[in-house]
C-alpha cells in the first residue's frame, strides 16, 4: 500500500488547520477569552494528530524514541484533546434561557465553571488510563503507520485503548455536532451561522470514521480477516472529510470577518484622501508609498481601517466651517427626488457637503460662524453602523448624482433674457 496520498492528505489538512489554530491563537492573545482560547485547542489538537498520523512522521517518532508505533499514542491522544475541547466548547456554545439567541459565548459563571472543570477533569482522568492500555498491549512491532488497529486489535489491552478512545472520539462528535445545529437556528442568516453549520456537518460526517474503525476493531479482534479497508480507506475518508468541514467551519466566519475589513479598509481610501488632501496634519501618516503596498495590506485590518474612521471623522469637523449649505439642500432635495434610501439620502448628503468644503477651502473662502454651519447625518451614528455609513459616503464621492449636485456649483449664472 503506496503512503504517499496519506503523507500528502495528513500533512496537508494538518498544516491548513494548524493555521487556522494560529490565527485563532494570535486573537485570542489580542483579546483574550475563554470561548476562543478553548476553539483555538479545538483545531490545534487534531491538527497535530493529523500531521503525527502522517506515516511520513509516524515512522519518523518511532525511530527517535525507539519506541514502536509510539505516533498511535500521540496521535489518538491529540484527538481526545479536541474532544475534551469540543465538549467544552458545547457547554459554552450552549445559551442560558436568560441570554439573548444571537450571543456567541454563554457567560463563564461560577456554574459554567463547576461544570467545564468537570467535564475536563474526566478527560483528564482517562489520559492515564488510555496510557496505560496502550503501553499494556506493547510492544508493537513491526511499525504498521496505516494498519495498527486491525494488526494489534487482537491484543485484549490494545482493543481495549482503541474502543475507549473511539468512544471518547464518538461523544465528543455527537455532542459538539447536536449543540451546533441547535445554535445555529438561533442566529440570524450571515457568514456565523454557515461556520457553526459546517462544524455540525463535519462533526457528524467524522462519526462515519468511529463506526468504520469500531467495526474493524471487533472483527478483527474477532479474527476475521478482511476488514482492512474499514480502518484504512473507508474510515480515514470519513476523517478527512470531516476535519475539512470542521476546520472550514472555524475558518469561514474569521475569514469572512478579514474580508469584509479588507473591503472596508480600501473602500475608505477615497475619503481620506479628500480630507488628508485639505489637512495633512489630520493623518498619523501619509498615504502608503509605493501604492501596491495598499492593495497588498493583509494585517492588522481591524486598527488601520478604524485609525482611517477616526482620521476621517476628524476631517470632516476640520471642514464643517467651509461646508456650503447650498451643496447640503440640493443633495438632499435631489435624494429625495430619486427616493434614496435613508442611508444613501444621508451618504450623499455628507459627500457633497465635504466635496463642497475642500473646494471652498482650497478657493480661500471665508469660514462660516459656527450657527450657520450646517449639521450633517451621521455623527451620532452607533459605533456599529459608523463604517458602514463612511464607507457608503466614500462610494458617493464617485457617484453621478453627486456630480449632479455639485454642477449647479461649477456653472456659470445664467444671463437674464434681454427686455423686448
Amino acid at each position: 500500500m503506496s503512503e504517499l496520498p496519506y503523507n500528502l492528505v495528513y500533512l496537508g489538512i494538518g498544516g491548513a488547520a494548524w493555521a487556522v489554530a494560529a490565527l485563532k491563537f494570535r486573537a485570542w492573545r489580542r483579546e483574550p477569552s475563554f470561548g476562543l482560547l478553548v476553539v483555538a485547542l479545538a483545531i490545534a489538537s487534531p491538527s497535530t494528530a493529523f500531521l503525527l498520523a502522517s506515516p511520513l512522521l509516524y515512522r519518523a517518532i518511532g525511530h527517535l524514541t525507539g519506541v514502536g508505533n509510539l505516533a498511535t499514542l500521540f496521535v489518538y491522544l491529540g484527538i481526545v484533546g479536541f474532544s475534551a475541547a469540543a465538549v467544552v466548547l458545547a457547554l459554552v456554545w450552549t445559551p442560558p434561557e436568560e441570554r439573548a439567541g444571537t450571543e456567541i459565548w454563554a457567560p463563564l459563571d461560577d456554574r459554567l465553571r463547576r461544570r467545564v472543570r468537570h467535564r475536563a477533569a474526566v478527560f483528564a482522568a482517562l489520559v492515564p488510563v488510555l496510557a496505560g492500555l496502550f503501553l499494556a498491549g506493547g510492544p508493537y512491532r513491526p511499525e504498521t503507520p496505516l494498519t495498527f488497529d486491525t494488526t494489534f486489535a487482537p491484543r485484549a489491552a490494545t482493543a481495549l485503548f482503541l474502543a475507549l478512545y473511539q468512544g471518547l472520539f464518538a461523544y465528543a462528535l455527537v455532542d459538539i455536532g447536536r449543540v451546533c445545529l441547535g445554535h445555529a437556528t438561533r442566529l440570524p442568516a450571515g457568514w456565523l451561522r454557515r461556520g457553526i453549520r459546517l462544524i455540525a456537518v463535519g462533526a457528524l460526517t467524522a462519526c462515519g470514521y468511529v463506526l468504520c474503525k469500531l467495526a474493524a476493531i471487533v472483527l478483527a479482534y474477532a479474527g476475521a480477516g478482511g476488514a482492512e479497508w474499514l480502518s484504512t480507506a473507508l474510515g480515514p475518508a470519513f476523517a478527512a472529510l470531516g476535519a475539512v468541514g470542521i476546520t472550514c467551519g472555524f475558518a469561514g466566519p474569521a475569514g469572512a470577518a478579514w474580508a469584509i475589513r479588507r473591503r472596508d479598509f480600501r473602500a475608505l481610501r477615497p475619503l481620506w484622501d479628500l480630507v488628508y488632501r485639505a489637512d495633512r496634519r489630520l493623518a498619523l501618516e501619509g498615504p502608503p508609498s509605493p501604492a501596491w503596498r495598499e492593495r497588498l495590506a493583509l494585517r492588522d485590518l481591524e486598527w488601520r481601517t478604524t485609525r482611517r474612521g477616526l482620521e476621517i471623522r476628524d476631517g470632516q469637523l476640520t471642514l464643517r466651517p467651509w461646508i456650503d449649505p447650498a451643496a447640503v439642500h440640493r443633495a438632499r432635495d435631489l435624494a429625495d427626488r430619486v427616493s434614496l434610501h435613508p442611508g444613501d439620502r444621508d451618504a450623499l448628503v455628507v459627500a457633497a457637503a465635504l466635496r463642497s468644503a475642500v473646494t471652498g477651502l482650497a478657493a480661500g473662502a471665508v469660514p462660516r460662524p459656527r450657527e450657520e454651519q450646517p449639521v450633517l447625518p451621521g455623527l451620532d451614528a452607533a459605533p456599529a453602523e459608523e463604517r458602514a455609513h463612511l464607507v457608503r459616503v466614500a462610494d458617493y464621492l464617485g457617484s453621478p448624482l453627486l456630480d449632479q449636485v455639485l454642477a449647479p456649483a461649477a456653472a456659470p449664472p445664467a444671463t437674464p433674457p434681454a427686455a423686448p
